[in-house]
């Protein structure tokens, strides 16, 4: 009888499926994670490598792009409060007819030197100084950029607002005018800051690169 029992309990058990089969192990868990990890690792630094390249020809696109628009009178939607801007620095002394072309050659300058590459430093702070500009219809011309000033901007209001990003973008251009590169990797990055620290130390007291 008792034997019997067992026959049966050994058969049932039999049938049951194997918990440890289906239950993928720490190993080949760890190791799927490392995949994961490579495949992104590989993304991230993709991106740290042509970022800011990038980043630098949409800008000049952009630049070029919106500066041979303002060549051609009533096609620029900004032109009206460009022009206007201009005019109320300039106390009238520069009509639209002088300050249109003018701005979109430096658009276009600007572009340029973007798209290119060259003299990076010189058209970065050409860009910063256009875009100082370009702020200023927000304090000068508050009924045609805000419904609700300071909070509800126009459509023009918000064409303006979004050139913080343009300023930000250009900044990080500049920041690399040099040849500098992102660096993902943290461990790489503490090191790189401590080595430029040091050359920036002996610069200053050499006044010549290490």
């Amino acid at each position: 009888m008792n034997r019997a029992k067992r026959t049966r309990g050994s058969l049932s058990t039999s049938f049951l499926p194997d918990e440890s089969n289906r239950r993928p192990s720490s190993a080949a868990l760890n190791e799927f994670a490392w995949k994961l990890r490579l495949i992104e690792d590989r993304m991230i630094g993709w991106w740290a490598l042509h970022g800011i390249t990038l980043l630098r020809l949409s800008l000049g696109v952009v630049f070029f792009w919106f500066g041979v628009l303002k060549f051609f009178p009533g096609v620029s939607v900004a032109q009206e409060l460009a022009t206007h801007t201009i005019t109320v620095l300039s106390f009238g002394l520069v009509p639209p007819a002088v300050s249109l072309p003018l701005l979109a050659t430096w658009e276009c300058a600007i572009g340029l030197g973007l798209l290119s590459g060259r003299f990076l430093r010189l058209t970065v702070l050409l860009l910063l100084t256009q875009m100082a500009g370009t702020f200023l219809p927000l304090l000068f011309f508050r009924h045609e950029t805000f419904n609700v000033f300071p909070l509800v901007p126009t459509l023009e209001g918000q064409y303006i607002i979004k050139n913080l990003v343009l300023v930000s973008a250009g900044l990080v251009i500049g920041a690399a005018s040099r040849g500098g590169h992102i660096i993902h990797d943290a461990g790489a990055l503490a090191v790189a800051e401590r080595l430029q620290a040091l050359n920036q130390r002996f610069r200053r007291r050499f006044h010549r690169d290490p």
